[in-house]
């Protein structure tokens, strides 16, 4: 028997490979299925299931390609609605996998379908979980996803979730190992490690979801507390889970077109296409496409195209470094942004070439900043998540996330000059082309964010003022 976690950083998803004696299972795939089928031709196993662990919001499964290409069926846990073919286990039920088993487990609360599934070794021991998004390392899953689709209110989906632990996966031995579905950085928790495996044993010790003297009400008052709206593309990425997608061949096929400088606007206007820079926020900083928007591919690249684009069915065209295009095209059709209608033939180099207008964006040094600086007259917009504000912030900042740039915008005074900053430099970024694109031209993006001001002499404080704080 041996086990594989694939994991994909940028998505902070963990999908697994397992084989035992000719045969394998997949849990939980990622989109692009071409690397799984060569891994089973070279490995010489035959993959008998597609496991999937829940109705995944935050990213599209490649299970319906893989089970065309393989003839292996889907299996879900119970109650599940496929408008393809799968199986709906049933709690408890068993599959074998040449000397392993593979037991479903019925766990609900982050989803009402949401299963574990527990591989049992060739000896008969309980030897690992698959948890999905039931349970995370330091974390579990978030319980107001499905609300809409349950009737239940998040409290209620806690209360099932509350169960579902400690009826069914705290009770497994210590030793058992844990192989969440998600690390740090998924929106699908809100405390997860950045370990990815972990043991029963050491998650009674540390979770805090776990722990054996909490009551109901105080697992449902923990679990929900501080939860940030999920981003709009969620509830899109579940819908195309359920019932099938387009394959991602196709949607390769059409990001992969390479369109000429000189047709570069008018296809874009001719298709209502948004215009994504997915260069690094410096180079994009000096000279870009006027319009275009800058989410760089080097960072959390496709969270942040589904949290600020939203719409899957947006049309793009995209502008990247050379060679990077299939890979664009790869992350973007990972969260289900499929209508890729090509890209800037030769990037932005092409673009300059043709002496076509550019656009730049008024990025100044931290030196430059702390030099410019007055506290009594000057407004500082920090583009961090609330936490890292709260941390600490430049005095008197306004905390505006990144995530609700499209409620806070509207706040903005376009005749009254601020500096705007993130962390390092790429959410700032992404916030400076979103503004520019919406026609304020009055700030400064500070190159290097918080982690290069921290070192000059700008007055900073940890002082928490809710006025200076977004609630969105």
């Amino acid at each position: 028997m041996k086990i594989e976690q694939i994991y994909t950083g940028c998505l902070a998803q963990g999908a697994y490979y397992i084989t035992s004696d000719g045969e394998a299972v997949i849990i939980d795939p990622l989109r692009e299925i071409q690397p799984y089928l060569d891994r089973l031709e070279r490995d010489g196993v035959k993959l008998r299931y597609i496991f999937e662990t829940h109705f995944h919001a935050d990213f599209v499964s490649g299970h319906v390609d893989l089970s065309k290409e393989t003839g292996a069926p889907i299996v879900y846990g119970p109650n599940v609605a496929c408008e393809f073919d799968c199986i709906s286990a049933k709690d408890g039920q068993e599959f074998k996998i040449g000397n392993v088993t593979i037991k479903a487990l019925h766990t609900p609360g982050h989803t009402m379908e949401s299963t574990t599934y527990l591989l049992i070794d060739e000896s008969g021991k309980d030897h690992a979980i698959f948890s999905g998004d039931t349970l995370f390392i330091g974390d579990v899953g978030r319980p107001d996803l499905a609300q809409k689709v349950a009737g239940m209110t998040q409290d209620q989906l806690a209360g099932i979730l509350f169960h579902s632990l400690r009826d069914k996966i705290m009770t497994l031995a210590d030793d058992v190992i844990v192989y969440p579905a998600h690390g740090a950085g998924s929106a699908c928790g809100k405390n997860m490690s950045k370990e990815t495996v972990s043991t029963i044993g050491n998650q009674k010790a540390t979770n805090y979801a776990l722990r054996a003297d909490m009551t109901q009400e105080e697992f449902i008052k923990e679990v929900t507390d501080g939860l940030l709206p999920p981003p709009a593309y969620f509830s899109m990425n579940v819908a195309m889970n359920k019932s099938g997608y387009e394959s991602f061949e196709t949607v390769l096929h059409n990001g992969m077109k390479a369109i000429k400088a000189t047709e570069f606007e008018a296809v874009a206007e001719e298709t209502g296409a948004l215009i994504l820079d997915t260069r690094k926020s410096g180079e994009f900083a000096k000279g870009f496409i006027p319009q275009s928007i800058n989410i760089g591919i080097n960072g959390d690249f496709a969270p942040w195209v589904g949290t600020l684009i939203g719409d899957v069915k947006q049309p793009i065209i995209l502008v990247t470094e050379t060679g990077l295009e299939e890979e664009t095209v790869t992350r973007l059709s990972r969260v289900g942004f499929d209508s890729i209608i090509g890209h800037l033939e030769g990037g932005f180099d092409a673009w300059q070439k043709a002496t076509f207008e550019i656009d730049t964006v008024n990025r100044i040094s931290a030196e430059q900043f702390s030099k410019e600086f007055n506290i009594k007259e000057d407004k500082v917009v920090d583009v961090r998540k609330e936490s890292e504000y709260e941390a600490e912030h430049i005095e008197d900042a306004y905390s505006k996330p990144l995530a609700y740039i499209n409620d806070w915008v509207k706040d903005i005074n376009p005749n009254e000059h601020f500096y705007l900053h993130c962390a390092g430099g790429y959410r700032s970024m992404i916030a400076a082309s979103i503004l520019q694109a919406r026609g304020f031209r009055n700030f400064s993006e500070v190159d290097g964010g918080f982690g290069a001001i921290s070192k000059t002499n700008v007055p900073k404080s940890d002082f928490v003022c809710q006025s200076k704080i977004l609630k969105a």
